[in-house]
């Protein structure tokens, strides 16, 4: 298992009228979701029949989600397409097309995983994978990480209208003049376990450096720098120099503006900022602005 990999087993309780039930295993709630057929499966205490079940199994990333169906209207709005009301109008009037075929039963089931293109009235639309979806963009300078931003345009600014519908958050954020890797999700759970300090997930920053800088800032930046506004010694995970003016930083936390005031602590000041990597993704060959969806295993 990955540092980034959610965990796969763990306890929930389900209450249900008149039935409480206390079950082991890979379930919590995740309508509008169900299996495809109703088979048995093994809990911890007992053997749930998959009507009940189809309300409670989820899968995680790292899990396959290819069982799952959703009625083709939830899946428009899931998109953002539109409310319900304006989904349910297109689908009536044979506007929505998938995989290049018609469909016009908004009660329909369709397997989200099988959905390659999605077309409106004529007009392709970018499909977001159900039920968690990840992005990773390379971010250009002046935006802001903000749904509500005050001097600079969003980075969600940055994603087709209809996207910017569905409920997404940054995965940590990034000052509006830093660039490089950004990742956002509607998975709040990995969103955790990626920010987590405990789980040590390196970022790795290039900074460049106003005054050229030695080996001993970088040992000073390892051995750890007093934060003043904190009161508290940060280390760096690792500190190297690409030139004198450049330093390669890697960091596992995510406290505010902490690549510059620890650049700041050490004697030093950050002119320009870019993360190369977060975790064990990189911008790859994205340009500034550009994204793409990730699938973390």
């Amino acid at each position: 298992m990955s540092y980034l990999e959610p965990p796969r087993t763990f306890l929930v309780v389900v209450c249900v009228p008149f039935a409480p039930l206390f079950v082991w295993g890979d379930f919590f709630c995740a309508s509008p979701y169900y299996k495809k057929k109703p088979v048995k499966k093994e809990t911890g205490f007992f053997i749930l029949p998959i009507p009940f079940q189809t309300a409670l199994h989820y899968n995680r990333p790292s899990e396959n989600i290819d069982l799952f169906f959703m009625q083709l209207l939830k899946y428009l709005q899931a998109q953002g397409i539109g409310s319900r009301k304006q989904c349910l109008w297109l689908i009536e009037n044979d506007c929505v097309a998938l995989n290049g075929s018609t469909h016009n039963r908004p009660k329909e089931n369709i397997e989200p995983a099988d959905i390659r293109t999605l077309k409106i009235d004529g007009e392709p639309f970018a499909v977001v994978p159900l039920p968690y979806f990840y992005i990773l963009l390379n971010k250009p300078a002046n935006y802001e990480t903000s749904h509500k931003p005050q001097q600079y345009p969003s980075v969600f600014s940055l994603f087709p209208d209809h996207m910017r519908n569905i409920d997404m958050q940054a995965i940590g954020r990034l000052d509006a003049d830093t660039t490089g890797v950004l990742l956002i999700t509607n998975d709040g759970q990995f969103n955790h376990r990626t920010t987590s300090p405990k789980h040590k997930v390196p970022k790795l920053y290039r900074v460049s450096l106003k005054h050229p800088a030695d080996e001993a800032f970088c040992q000073a930046l390892k051995n750890g720098v007093l934060l003043h506004d904190d009161n508290e010694t940060v280390r760096a995970a690792d500190a190297k120099l690409a030139n004198p003016t450049t330093l390669l930083l890697t960091i596992t936390e995510g406290k505010y503006h902490q690549v510059k005031r620890m650049v700041a602590a050490a004697g030093n000041r950050v002119e320009a900022l870019h993360r190369e990597k977060f975790g064990q993704w990189s911008t790859q060959n994205l340009a500034p602005g550009e994204w793409t969806f990730i699938f973390p295993t």
